[in-house]
């Protein structure tokens, strides 16, 4: 038996051994990462409110029999202290969403310098690990508050991972070409694992029960952290072999370089359209074409389709002309300004599409033209490690998901859906000039 699994694992040890084998693998772990960690974050989008109704139930069965049961578990005690009061769901729910990106930004502020410290791998693994935690958490509870402890655990394990992810594919793709197409396919699976989650999450949920589709996830986490653990280990052995490994920039020499924070900022401007519009489309959608669950449920799966055309297209043109590198970002910031205009004045489901393609397809240009850049600046600019750097662009995404939930609802009760649009155009349209 013994035998036969290291007949098994001899492939992967010599994919591991062979330096060009080795980098598309790596390639293949950090999509894997990325998409896991973004279905994770999208799957509870459609199941949540019929989660948290069943945990008021259990929770309303509970109380009935309190006086004679006292709380003998951390589950029944997270439903006691933090089930949402009637009438205040949807800011319990904002919260409960925004709680991961709150988290993952808090942490993100030592793990670049962590990341640059002992290297890329090592954090993958420890985020990938966490992130199964919570995944198993996910499928465990069924209360506010356990969700919500989930919630901020896998924030911690995204901040980890996602970090070391993008620093990983930039250390390995050094070249900017192929530095370029390894960070767009990563960005493929990031838009992949957001928008199709929730169906997924839908899907096995209405026929399987709510555990089913965390299982899943956390079976993928754990089958991932396998892969980039023996990928470690053969990096630890190379180590020790290498002496006077680079050093890497403190993050906050790198947020004082005028480039990086424009690229930060940037970043944030965006996402927050994509952010904001998640919790709010919905209602919105239901409010003005009657839209079915269907509908609701899918309304971002056609933007896919520009997304990944986004990325193929400004990879081919970096490959080709590498310094209009800024260019593609203004321009990506533009047709997001030119969607949230047209995106109140939509009727029908068909409508919709269209304006949200035009968004993630420009939201494909900012990633994919700035996110290498980064990496371009603190090559010429720093010294040639990537944790910290990367650490501020994920700083930067988790800084408009966690308003976003938030924020965004209020702003639609107080002004209505077309002021925050026109808002998001206008913020993204002024924030052209900088790039």
């Amino acid at each position: 038996m013994l035998l036969n699994l290291r007949d098994l694992m001899e492939p992967l040890r010599r994919r591991i051994e062979d330096p060009q084998k080795q980098k598309n693998l790596i390639l293949f772990i950090v999509s894997t990462a990325l998409l896991l960690d973004n279905m994770l974050f999208m799957v509870i989008v459609p199941i949540i409110t019929p989660i948290l109704a069943r945990g008021l139930d259990a929770l309303n069965t509970y109380r009935k029999n309190e006086a004679k049961n006292m709380p003998c578990s951390l589950n029944m005690l997270f439903r006691k202290i933090w089930q949402p009061k009637k009438g205040s769901e949807d800011i319990s729910i904002g919260i409960l969403f925004a709680s991961k990106a709150i988290v993952q930004l808090i942490a993100n502020t030592v793990t670049g310098s962590f990341i640059d410290r002992i290297g890329y791998e090592l954090p993958l693994l420890m985020g990938l690990s966490v992130m199964f935690v919570s995944t198993l958490l996910f499928a465990i509870f069924t209360s506010y508050g356990g969700l919500f402890f989930a919630r901020s655990v896998q924030g911690l394990g995204s901040a980890l991972a996602d970090t070391a992810a993008l620093g990983l594919v930039a250390d390995r793709f050094t070249v900017d070409e192929e530095r370029q197409r390894a960070l767009g396919i990563a960005l493929a699976f990031i838009s992949f694992g957001s928008l199709v989650a929730p169906p997924f999450g839908g899907f096995f949920f209405q026929y399987f029960g709510h555990s089913v589709p965390f299982i899943l996830l956390a079976l993928m986490c754990l089958c991932d952290a396998f892969l980039i653990g023996m990928v470690a280990a053969k990096k630890a052995e190379d180590d020790v072999a290498r002496e006077n490994k680079p050093v890497g920039t403190p993050m906050w020499k790198l947020m004082s370089d005028p480039y990086i924070a424009i690229i930060a900022g940037a970043l944030v401007v965006a996402n927050i359209p994509l952010a904001f519009l998640e919790p709010t489309i919905s209602k919105w959608m239901e409010d003005v074409m009657d839209a079915t669950p269907f509908q609701k449920g899918f309304v971002w799966f056609p933007a896919f389709i520009p997304h990944v055309c986004g990325v193929m297209i400004c990879v081919a043109l970096a490959n080709k002309y590498f310094r209009f590198q800024w260019f593609y970002g203004a321009v990506g910031l533009a047709f997001i300004a030119i969607s949230t205009a047209f995106l109140p004045e939509c009727r029908t489901y068909g409508q919709v599409t269209v304006p949200l393609g035009l968004m993630c397809f420009g939201i494909a240009l900012v990633d994919t033209a700035l996110l290498p850049t980064l990496a371009f600046i603190v090559d010429t600019r720093h010294a040639s490690v990537y944790g910290s750097v990367y650490a501020i662009a994920d700083i930067s995404y988790s800084f408009a998901y966690a308003l976003g939930p938030i924020v965004a609802g209020n702003i639609v009760e107080k002004f209505g859906f077309i002021t925050l649009n026109l808002g998001m155009g206008a913020v993204s349209i002024l924030y052209v000039p900088m790039l």
